[in-house]
């Protein structure tokens, strides 16, 4: 078992009843769950996402916490929670990191491997580039 470590779980939503297609504009949520699978108590202290549409258009959102906490993890522990995003496109990719510092005073981050933001019936994004 790492010292130091976050996983981190993605479940993606498209949102059609906040979608207006003829705005070119796309909600989507995203439920993310945080556990700390290290051996270390650490702290969730920022984000940094990279938010890219269908066209390769490219967003970046950085900021303290999420939904406005910076949670403590003991090791084992998880934390829930749901936010969104919005695109010009029906579809989209995301990824990004958290920064985390442990208890003992070191600092890492955890990784969020890229995930697809996808409307109804509309293409991969993946497929897109």
């Amino acid at each position: 078992m790492p010292k130091y470590q976050f996983t981190c779980e993605v479940e993606p939503q498209y949102l059609p009843e906040q979608t207006s297609a003829q705005d070119h504009s796309y909600a989507f949520a995203y439920t993310i769950t945080i556990t700390n699978a290290g051996e270390v108590a650490a702290q969730l202290i920022s984000r940094h996402w990279v938010i890219t549409n269908a066209h390769g258009d490219t967003e970046e959102v950085k900021g303290l916490g999420v939904v406005g906490n910076q949670p403590l993890l003991q090791p084992g522990e998880s934390f829930q929670y749901t936010s969104g995003t919005r695109l010009s496109t029906p579809s989209g990719t995301m990824h990004g990191s958290f920064f985390c510092v442990a208890e003992d005073g070191e600092r890492f981050d955890c990784p969020v491997v890229a995930f697809e933001l996808l409307a109804d019936g509309a293409p991969s994004a993946r497929t897109l580039h």
